[in-house]
């Protein structure tokens, strides 16, 4: 396999770190995306120009031009580009701030649209290429006291799944990596809303208490992730959809299923409303 050029986002911690890690180890090409300098510096110095670090703010819609126009200056050809910068809120609908929202849908969001957006010209032009969009389990189900996150989650793959179909006649593909909960720096970086005492007894108290108390069960290998998701990018052909770990593929298999269910269970009225013959 010939060594191949991937842009990553979100690279100073987590999947994107150690994608970059794996990457760089194989001798391939990244060009490496974060948004305070120096947590690369360990790599840039072992690879040299192997790596090439931008600065970037994913929530800065002038400047994810500005820096995807820099990486296919200084690299000619980019075969893989990784949307993996994100982070999520946690908090009941009501308990969540302005700001709060502004920040994650512009973060997890409008900030991957854009960069999509700014790169499909190159790919384009170049003749073809893939995205891998770093999404989750929660792209496909929703978890309560995390509803601002799935909608960002939910909506950037619905628009991949548009786009996908608009630009395949010029040889760009499309991957949407789903892990479920991986040991990761993840939790770290969640925003928290201020609790309100009312829904302690309610659903989205008891995910509080299980985040707080460790019973929620992180069981997804980072690594084997990392490695998972990069194999799928290698392949000729990956299905559009890739559900990494044991929890993010039975918790999205029973939501599908409880879905088609209600689909069914609603058939008649769904044909009830075309007009008459």
């Amino acid at each position: 396999m010939s060594n191949k050029t991937w842009f990553i986002t979100g690279t100073s911690t987590g999947l994107g770190r150690l994608m970059t890690e794996r990457l760089l180890a194989r001798g391939d090409r990244v060009i490496a995306t974060l948004r305070k300098p120096g947590a690369l510096d360990d790599q840039q110095a072992a690879y040299g120009q192997q790596l090439h670090v931008l600065l970037l703010d994913v929530t800065d819609t002038e400047a994810i031009r500005g820096v995807v126009k820099q990486a296919f200056e200084y690299a000619g050809r980019i075969d893989v580009l990784v949307s993996n910068a994100g982070y999520g809120l946690f908090g009941a609908a009501e308990e969540v701030s302005d700001a709060q929202i502004t920040r994650q849908i512009a973060t997890n969001l409008t900030g991957p649209v854009q960069l999509i957006r700014a790169v499909l010209p190159y790919l384009r032009q170049q003749g073809g290429g893939r995205v891998v969009q770093v999404s989750s389990e929660g792209g496909q189900i929703a978890w309560p006291n995390f509803s601002l996150y799935h909608a960002t989650k939910w909506g950037i793959e619905g628009f991949i799944e548009s786009v996908a179909q608009e630009v395949a006649p010029f040889g760009i593909d499309f991957l949407i990596a789903e892990p479920g909960p991986t040991a990761t720096n993840f939790a770290a970086g969640i925003d928290s809303a201020e609790p309100m005492n009312c829904y302690d007894d309610t659903p989205a108290g008891e995910v509080r208490r299980g985040l707080a108390d460790g019973s929620i069960a992180i069981n997804g290998d980072a690594g084997k992730t990392v490695d998972a998701i990069i194999a799928a990018a290698d392949a000729d052909k990956p299905a559009i959809r890739l559900a990494l770990g044991s929890k993010a593929y039975h918790a999205i298999h029973e939501a599908l299923a409880t879905r088609l269910q209600v689909l069914e269970d609603t058939k008649a009225v769904a044909l009830s409303v075309d007009k008459d013959a």
